[in-house]
């Protein structure tokens, strides 16, 4: 009789599998190692162009800005792109992220233990509050929950308006001033580097498949038994931290808040940046992100005085002519070679 290939009772294996099982482990982690040094020398590199002043310092804060943008889009294409749930309110996290962490460091004092401090508060608050308003507003679907959040959005940002008449340092609609500037861009490269992987890591896995089968259809996913309920709120909420995190960053990058910065036009762009990096991608967000924030800065550096209100008219004609030629994005839900998980005896 010929033997077995999957295990057998009590733990032993086949001598035939073990082998394509270590190979399979030298593979990944020969992809794990392969990725790790990429990331290092491109981090060594920009950090040697900055140091040697060859990226002045205007380009140094786009590129910190185009990171933290990063992390922001990813978190909504985990709401968006990996689950399906149309939402419009992403800023007002962003929002959430940066006045809490902002309040923090003014309060206390600007230092790095202050930042983490500010930046895992806000990170929290934007996930309580998405939590609280998650459970009640994710039973609606598609459009009237991309309504919901949209009016969340704007209720956000008339707190953020009249903030300054519960807390007055928040300053109202004047702008919160006085915010010790943290943020550099190795802070935002490593805090990107870490949300990729977990992101990674979290969108394919298990809980990243149930995710996937809520986006693809509620309903059959619901009748092979999965909590619909409990998987849209977790991803609804680790995407509204992720803007959590963003937001803190940002905030101790410009050193200023101004409410108008979280209204729900700043929704729109983060929206703009995962659909045309491509729904379920991270490598298209990442992209996509990085395109996005130098585009805008390009423009405003290339355009006449005269014409820079333009430079918003262009990049939705980009959007136009995207959706009409490539409408799944970029990377139409593809992912760089590094990115993507190695099954067992494929090669």
């Amino acid at each position: 009789m010929a033997k077995s290939q999957y295990p057998m009772a009590g733990g032993h294996r086949t001598p035939s599998v073990i082998p394509e099982e270590r190979g399979d482990r030298r593979r990944r982690l020969g992809s794990g190692v392969v990725a790790t040094v990429v990331v290092l020398a491109a981090f060594a590199v920009l950090q040697t162009l900055m140091a040697l002043r060859v990226v002045n310092l205007y380009w140094q804060q786009v590129a910190t800005l185009a990171g933290i943008m990063v992390i922001s889009a990813l978190g909504l294409n985990l709401v968006y792109g990996y689950t399906g749930q149309f939402s419009l309110g992403h800023a007002a996290f962003y929002g959430i992220g940066a006045y809490a962490s902002a309040l923090i460091t003014r309060t206390l004092g600007g230092s790095v233990w202050t930042l983490l401090v500010g930046i895992l508060a806000g990170t929290l608050l934007a996930g309580v509050v998405a939590l609280a308003i998650g459970l009640p507003i994710l039973r609606l679907r598609s459009d009237y929950l991309g309504i919901a959040t949209l009016g969340f959005g704007i209720i956000m940002k008339v707190l953020f308006d009249n903030s300054d008449k519960v807390i007055p340092v928040l300053g109202g609609s004047a702008g919160m001033c006085g915010i010790p500037r943290l943020t550099t861009f190795m802070w935002v490269f490593v805090l990107a580097t870490i949300a990729v992987v977990v992101l990674r890591n979290l969108v394919f896995s298990s809980v990243g498949r149930a995710l996937v089968s809520v986006r693809e259809d509620e309903l059959a996913a619901e009748a092979v038994g999965v909590n619909t309920t409990k998987y849209k709120t977790m991803g609804f909420v680790v995407g509204c931290m992720y803007a959590g995190v963003a937001g803190a960053l940002y905030a101790h990058l410009y050193a200023y808040l101004n409410p108008a910065n979280f209204d729900f036009l700043k929704s729109i762009d983060v929206l703009l940046i995962v659909v045309l990096g491509g729904l379920g991608s991270i490598s298209g967000t990442v992209v996509a992100a990085v395109a996005w924030t130098f585009l805008l800065e390009g423009l405003r550096v290339v355009l006449p005085a005269a014409v820079q209100d333009w430079r918003m008219v262009i990049y939705p004609l980009m959007l136009i002519v995207f959706m009409l030629v490539r409408p799944d994005g970029v990377f139409q839900g593809t992912e760089f070679g590094f990115l993507k998980p190695r099954l067992p005896g494929v090669k």
